[in-house]
């Protein structure tokens, strides 16, 4: 069975990638590659593809890997009904009120419930002291 998927190529840091069709028996470093796409550079987005070339070879049954198949659509190559797309999923942030990037602009960091609780309870006590002054005053 043929895949159609990306070789990384480029130096450390700087990926560029290959789109090449390939026996998905082997790994995309193997070097034994049926036939070459195009490329991408995802630093500058860039896409070259062989339109007629992918669309060949994913009609006669090449199975795309899922960042191929975005790359696909987004040259607007016509993919058979077979191939899923698999969708993204969206990862939850695990205590967001504690990011710098939610803090308020005016530096003043959220304060932590313990805090805001205590705070609470010292102004809760001073009116409950200020009421008993009160009353103490209108029995005198």
């Amino acid at each position: 069975m043929l895949a159609i998927r990306m070789q990384r190529t480029g130096r450390k840091g700087h990926a560029m990638f290959r789109i090449v069709v390939q026996d998905a028996r082997r790994t995309p470093t193997s070097g034994k590659v049926v036939a070459y796409l195009g490329s991408y550079d995802p630093h500058n987005k860039t896409v070259q593809l062989d339109k007629e070339k992918a669309g060949y070879y994913l009609q006669h049954g090449a199975q795309p890997s899922p960042r191929a198949i975005s790359l696909l659509k987004e040259e607007k190559v016509k993919l058979p009904k077979w191939i899923n797309e698999t969708k993204i999923k969206k990862s939850s942030t695990r205590n967001p009120d504690k990011r710098r990037s939610t803090v308020p602009a005016s530096g003043e960091a959220p304060q932590p419930k313990e805090e805001a609780s205590v705070q609470e309870a010292e102004v809760e006590a001073e009116a409950v002291e200020a009421a008993t002054d009160e009353a103490s005053k209108e029995e005198a």
